[in-house]
């Protein structure tokens, strides 16, 4: 690999910005592209862009035949991110799950009682204000983030950073009516229309969940449809 190669493949993954290494077997040419199709390096055919596009989209590595011959497309991806705000219950089960899935995962909460290590091993606690620890967090593309305390003065200032930013999924625990009163409280706080929509909520997928276990479940379920197939609410509604 040439040293220009390696010097932006180590900036795009200390950026947490997906792109794939495309290499010509038979020449040893190689490229990089990012999903928006810009590519650094020897210039790549149609068919080989479009194939490398492909999986990045699927966070998959694969060898292709092309008119330029075999290529392999290495896909090199940060991982998935889940912020829980919330030390609570539901977040136990939460943050196991969520790891058995390939998240990296990180517990926002400046309660010391609920945020212990003792309740979250092997989990980046962070004992701060959800939207001071959220902006130092900056949830990107490949970031799903739930609010999970039921209290509004935790929960508001996290969604107001969450939902203006580019996480692929925003979601809050509470019922109906409590997230009527959210989305009043967030619009007097400025968010507009097209913000609120994207807030899933009630959070989790509508499989009658009643314990912290169940709930967990619902909430991962959701996030890995919105995840694999996009937000398919208004396609349902």
């Amino acid at each position: 690999m040439k040293a220009a190669t390696l010097a932006r493949l180590v900036a795009a993954r200390a950026a947490r910005r997906p792109v794939a290494l495309v290499t010509l077997l038979e020449s040893g040419a190689q490229s990089l592209i990012d999903g928006a199709g810009e590519t650094q390096g020897a210039p790549l055919p149609d068919d080989l862009a479009t194939a490398a596009r492909e999986a990045l989209a699927e966070d998959s590595s694969r060898t292709v035949e092309t008119a330029e011959g075999r290529a392999f497309i290495h896909v090199h991806a940060p991982p998935h991110r889940l912020i829980v705000v919330g030390a609570v219950h539901v977040t136990q089960p939460l943050v196991r799950i969520a790891a058995l899935a390939g998240y990296d995962v990180s517990v926002i909460d400046p309660r010391a009682a609920f945020a212990s290590d003792a309740r979250f091993p092997d989990v980046s606690v962070i004992g701060a204000w959800p939207d001071e620890a959220l902006a130092r967090l900056a949830p990107d593309a490949r970031t799903a983030v739930v609010t999970l305390t039921h209290d509004p003065k935790l929960d508001d200032p996290a969604l107001i950073v969450a939902l203006v930013s580019p996480a692929f999924y925003v979601g809050a625990l509470g019922s109906r009516r409590t997230h009527a009163k959210r989305c009043a409280r967030l619009t007097e706080a400025g968010l507009d229309a097209a913000s609120l929509a994207r807030l899933h909520a009630p959070i989790g997928l509508a499989i009658g969940a009643v314990s912290p276990a169940e709930i967990a479940i619902a909430v991962m379920a959701e996030i890995t449809a919105v995840r694999r197939l996009g937000d398919t609410r208004r396609a349902a509604a």
